[in-house]
Parts: C-alpha cells; sequence; structure tokens
C-alpha cells in the first residue's frame, strides 16, 4: 500500500500597504487615546491602503512573492483559495481576479468567508486538495480591506482593525515536515455579535441601510472578547491532545491578531511563555483573514521559524468560526 500523501507550506508571501495610522492619528479622528488603545488591545499603529485600492490589489502583491519566494511561474499553480470578508465585489470571487491578475492561467478557485478564521479555513482546503492528490500546487490567500468597512465614528472597532494580505503555496511533503491535524468549528448562534448588517439579500442596499450606518462593521466587544478567549484556547488544547502534545512543546504559537490579551489567554492557558508566541499586533493591527500569513512572516525575519518546528496555528472570527492547524515547518 503505497503511502498517504502529505501537504506541506513551500512559499510564503505577504504584503501591506505602506500608509500608516497611528494612534495618535486616531486621537485627531474620535474619542479615545493612545493609552486607552495600547492597554485595550496591544495596537500602535496599522497599515491601511491608499482609496480605491482593493482587496485584489493586496492580494495579487502577496501572491507574487509567495511565487517569488518559491521560484515558480503563476502557471504552475493549479487552484486559489482565497479567504475574505472585503471581496472587490459580491461576484465573481477575489479569487478569480487575482487567478487573472497573476497569469494563472489554467487554475480554478473560489472565495472562502470565514472572518478572522479564514486563512486557517482556506489553508485546510488547499491541504486537502494536495493530501488527495487532486493537485501538486495551490496557492492560499488571505487578505482584507477592512478599512473599506470600518466606521471611523464609532472607537470599539475603529482602533482595531488595518489592512493586509499573505498567500502560501501548498505543496506534496517529501520528508516528515507537514501538516499533521487540523480542528474546525462553527457557532451561528453568535453571529448577532460580529457582523455587517447591510448590504446582502436580508437588508440590500439602500439609502435606509447607508443613513443606518449598516454597511460598516458592527460588534458586540465583550461577547466577542469572551468567545475568542474560551474557543480559541479550547480548540488549540484539544489539536493537541489527540495529537499527543503538549503546549510546552510548541516552538510556535501563530494565533489570531485579534487583542493581545486574548493572546496571552490562550497561552497561559497552554502553558507557553511569551518567547515561543508570535505577536504582531503592535505593527499591523487586525488585518482579519491577513494576519496568520503576516505574523509567519514576522516569525520568519526574526529567526523565530525554523524547517522542522511545530507549528500551530489558531483563531476565532465572526460567525462564530474557529479553526487551528498543527504542522512541521517545511523549509
Amino acid at each position: 500500500m503505497a503511502n498517504p500523501v502529505r501537504a506541506k507550506i513551500s512559499a510564503l508571501g505577504t504584503y501591506v500597504p505602506p500608509r500608516l495610522l497611528t494612534n495618535q492619528d486616531l486621537e485627531q479622528m474620535v474619542e479615545t487615546s493612545d493609552q486607552w488603545i495600547v492597554e485595550r488591545t496591544g495596537i500602535r499603529q496599522r497599515h491601511i491602503v491608499d482609496p480605491g485600492t482593493s482587496t485584489s490589489n493586496i492580494a495579487v502583491e502577496a501572491s507574487r512573492r509567495a511565487l517569488e519566494d518559491r521560484g515558480i511561474p503563476a502557471t504552475d499553480i493549479e487552484a486559489i483559495f482565497l479567504a475574505t470578508v472585503t471581496p472587490d465585489m459580491f461576484f465573481p470571487a477575489t479569487a478569480c481576479l487575482v487567478q487573472d491578475r497573476i497569469g494563472a492561467k489554467g487554475a480554478w478557485g473560489f472565495d472562502i468567508s470565514a472572518a478572522c478564521s479564514g486563512f486557517v479555513y482556506a489553508l485546510q482546503t488547499g491541504v486537502k486538495f494536495v493530501e488527495s492528490g487532486a493537485h501538486k500546487k495551490v496557492l492560499v490567500v488571505g487578505a482584507d480591506v477592512m478599512t473599506s468597512i470600518i466606521d471611523y465614528t464609532d472607537r470599539a472597532t475603529a482602533v482595531i482593525f488595518g489592512d493586509g494580505a499573505g498567500a502560501v503555496v501548498i505543496e506534496p511533503a517529501t520528508d516528515g515536515n507537514y501538516f499533521i491535524d487540523y480542528l474546525h468549528e462553527v457557532d451561528g448562534s453568535g453571529a448577532c455579535a460580529l457582523n455587517m448588517p447591510g448590504g446582502g439579500s436580508l437588508h440590500p442596499a439602500s439609502h435606509e441601510t447607508v443613513d443606518k450606518r449598516m454597511h460598516y462593521v458592527h460588534q458586540d466587544g465583550q461577547a466577542v472578547f469572551k468567545y475568542a478567549v474560551r474557543k480559541m484556547a479550547d480548540a488549540a488544547e484539544q489539536l493537541l491532545k489527540r495529537n499527543g502534545f503538549t503546549g510546552s512543546e510548541v516552538d510556535l504559537f501563530v494565533p489570531h491578531q485579534a487583542n493581545r490579551r486574548i493572546i496571552m489567554s490562550c497561552a497561559d492557558r497552554m502553558g507557553m511563555k511569551e518567547d515561543r508566541v508570535i505577536i504582531n499586533i503592535d505593527e499591523y493591527g487586525n488585518t482579519t483573514a491577513g494576519t496568520i500569513p503576516l505574523a509567519l512572516e514576522s516569525a520568519r525575519q526574526q529567526g523565530r521559524l525554523k524547517k522542522g518546528d511545530l507549528v500551530l496555528l489558531a483563531a476565532v472570527g465572526a460567525g462564530f468560526t474557529t479553526g487551528a492547524a498543527l504542522l512541521r515547518w517545511a523549509y
């Protein structure tokens, strides 16, 4: 019997727009302060796009960098799975726009909407297509232009989000460094706690929905915080336990960058010291589907990501969605 195909990350590329929105800038826009933001979130600045820049624009940049990192042409890519909650438009899918602009002739793909868990969900979609033997090279992208749906008169959400994108190439593994396992879960009863109510089939765009500011992110911060702290740790612990690992054996924990307090609560519960946790929320804010690839890139730049390392990814997002993945870093 042939050995089963396993999948690995073989390349990584990220992109953030150069323009910055600092806490000091926000002090001029909404009733807040640098101290208030840092104490509650850990964020000091976030990168934001210029007007007219879309999710596909930043996704294309991240995708090109991932292909360059791997040293392959876009024509080698067979499928593109793109996680976002800020698509360029309802349809066609942003994955289609990226496919065309990078020149991935012959590739197919689609968008995945799982909010802050989106990249982890898209990652497993790519992994399973490779493990099935259907494809040899898959591009997985997480990208969001959150500033396009943020109400900058709402302090609760205005201080949190930034724009960014990341992409990875998934290929068959040739050694012991591959994806080990994953755990995904949704709880739709939490949909009312974090959403954008306007613009869909329930509340189509109208003068009324615009006047009621329904095309912006709406969040019940306390409900989201409590759920995220509990579920991100639950998923991570369950995934480690069923694969025979403990938190102390994880070389690098790469959590969704929503809030520094959420991240550290999760790490503390698993018995991880901060030197095993990657945190870059101070620099980027919450970029939704972009946070985990951006965190992986930060870890790589800091020399904290080595071949063979046991890496744990975890995220919680609107939906509510929860996702975690366990892998050995492959390069």
